[in-house]
């Protein structure tokens, strides 16, 4: 086997299930023993007749896993609605993210109540603001662009996936420095 296939690395995958299913793919590849992340936000759902809040995912199909190629396969094979996000312009290229870039974007929306999480195509010119820097604090070396939102106060850090996921986490004005 080629080294590519059984070295570990984060693929960007898509589970093509409804929203309403009992068991989505990242609960399956979790229960597997496999790394997964998957963006989630709080949503009013109504269970059973009452408004309940819970944590669904961001996007639906989009998970990120991290695992070999020689493991993957078999599994995206048996479950049909669990696909790779191919590259454009090749041929079936499965899409990744590096472990340094996923690791930095998990630990900064660890850190974080309640990210704001973005589409590429929704991230427009006037929203990125000035370089910043973190300095001190949680969040303390990473660098990115200040989101500037119209009437809002808060000040939040532009964490980017390429060609995949953005996401705004709340930093405090004492922590930026202007690069």
């Amino acid at each position: 086997m080629p080294k590519e296939n059984t070295e570990q690395q984060w693929y960007v995958m898509r589970d093509l299930k409804r929203r309403n299913a009992k068991e989505p793919a990242y609960k399956q590849l979790q229960e597997s023993g496999v790394k997964v992340f998957v963006p989630m936000k709080w949503q009013l759902v109504i269970r059973k007749g009452k408004k309940v809040r819970e944590e669904v995912p961001f996007i639906q199909d989009l998970l990120f896993v991290c695992d070999s190629r020689q493991h993957l396969d078999p599994i995206v094979e048996k479950n049909r609605t669990l696909q790779y996000r191919w590259l454009r312009n090749t041929y079936r290229e499965p899409m990744t993210v590096s472990d340094s870039e996923m690791e930095k974007f998990m630990f900064a929306i660890s850190q974080s109540e309640s990210p704001r999480y973005y589409l590429p195509e929704e991230i427009t010119p006037q929203m990125y603001g000035r370089k910043i820097k973190i300095i001190g604090g949680s969040l303390n070396g990473y660098e990115g662009a200040l989101i500037t939102k119209k009437g809002s106060k808060s000040r939040w850090l532009l964490i980017e996936i390429k060609d995949c996921l953005a996401a705004g986490v709340e930093v405090l004005p004492e922590y930026i420095q202007f690069v």
